[in-house]
């Protein structure tokens, strides 16, 4: 696994894909995704991947003019032309540059793909993972109690096996009393995109009544201490997510108590480097993980399944059916869950191709650079 592949050519686009449904959370309404996508040519093959940050640093602190201001001032000069012999080689060429770790991620993701693919083996290989199909549930956004019953039957029929509810200030304890009245026996969860402070803490605590598998990100962005204040205070797992950044993050919160789960979206971290440390750091504590989604394009869902396949990934994820989201995807291959089982897809690299009839509909060339 040592040979080189030379990155000869570069094409940076961005992509607005439409949403079948607005997707509603504490922060804001989704109509679009809206992403660069990232593709690396050389010795014949493509690798891809999507970039997770938003317009606005309405999740962190990124945005994609940022990242595509980094993209083409710094980082894809770099990388073409280089052999590149490991991933890991991509990890000192950006190292100069601080923070930015989505940017990092689009970069290191696309090596990745490109890496597998000249080794001819799926990246799951490459990662140590050990399924070939990984557990998913759903993630609903903020709806009307009786539209989100019709969404959980829905999911129930379809086999999912989690409900993941975003909740926020006054959209809680009044939807959770609602949806286990109908529902007392499914595996629930809550996410709250950090809506919540310590003074909602009596309102956290009469979440452990509806017997949730944990309860996402409710302080802020940037917290870890405050969490363990409320993790202290509660029956109920707390699950972390935008606080995570890094393996360091994630010891720190587990040894603080500050969380008893931690959702891993490689997109967050910088790259599959950082997201097998977080994965091993959380193992070595006993924490299960899980992968989360960043309502993904075929590309970025491809590589969220392949991380999944690891062996900590023990909590059923977001990567749910591509249908659920878009009418039609960017890739050939449909993702779809059977029975809230999620195959990993066949084949060398992350397994999928790009539809450039359909990409070119949906998106722009912003620059492309060859060696």
């Amino acid at each position: 696994m040592s040979n080189a592949v030379k990155i000869e050519m570069a094409e940076l686009r961005m992509v607005q894909l439409p949403l079948l449904t607005p997707f509603v959370i504490s922060t804001g309404t989704m109509t679009h995704k809206t992403f660069p996508l990232l593709i690396l040519r050389g010795d014949g093959i493509e690798g891809v991947a999507e970039a997770v940050m938003d317009p606005l640093p309405d999740y962190l602190e990124e945005s994609t003019a940022g990242a595509l201001d980094l993209l083409r001032g710094a980082f894809l000069p770099k990388l073409i032309g280089q052999s590149i012999t490991s991933p890991a080689d991509v990890t000192g060429l950006l190292a100069p540059w601080r923070g930015n770790r989505m940017a990092k991620a689009v970069v290191e993701m696309a090596v990745w793909d490109l890496w597998a693919k000249s080794l001819n083996l799926p990246l799951c290989r490459l990662l140590g993972g050990v399924r070939d199909q990984v557990e998913v549930g759903v993630s609903l956004g903020i709806a009307p109690l009786d539209d989100t019953l019709k969404r959980i039957d829905v999911a129930q029929e379809a086999g999912y096996r989690r409900i993941k509810l975003k909740i926020a200030r006054g959209h809680d304890l009044g939807i959770l009393a609602g949806v286990r009245a109908r529902f007392p026996d499914i595996k629930l969860t809550v996410d709250a995109n950090t809506d919540y402070a310590l003074s909602d803490l009596s309102t956290l605590q009469k979440m452990d009544q509806f017997d949730l598998d944990y309860i996402e990100q409710p302080l802020a962005f940037d917290d870890i201490f405050d969490h363990a204040k409320v993790q202290k205070a509660l029956r109920t797992a707390i699950c972390l997510d935008e606080s995570i950044r890094s393996a360091k993050d994630a010891r720190v919160a587990l040894e603080i108590g500050a969380t008893r789960v931690i959702n891993i979206k490689v997109g967050r971290v910088g790259g599959f480097a950082e997201a097998r440390a977080i994965h091993d750091v959380c193992a070595a504590f006993d924490a299960p993980v899980w992968c989360g989604g960043m309502l993904e394009s075929g590309v970025g869902r491809a590589h969220n399944i392949h991380l999944a396949t690891m062996a900590n990934f023990t909590k059923p994820g977001d990567t749910s059916s591509a249908s659920r989201y878009f009418e039609r995807d960017i890739i050939h291959e449909p993702l779809e869950a059977v029975d809230g089982l999620m195959p990993v897809p066949k084949g060398p690299g992350i397994g999928v191709t790009l539809d450039y009839d359909r990409l070119t509909e949906v998106s722009e060339v912003i620059e492309t650079w060859q060696a």
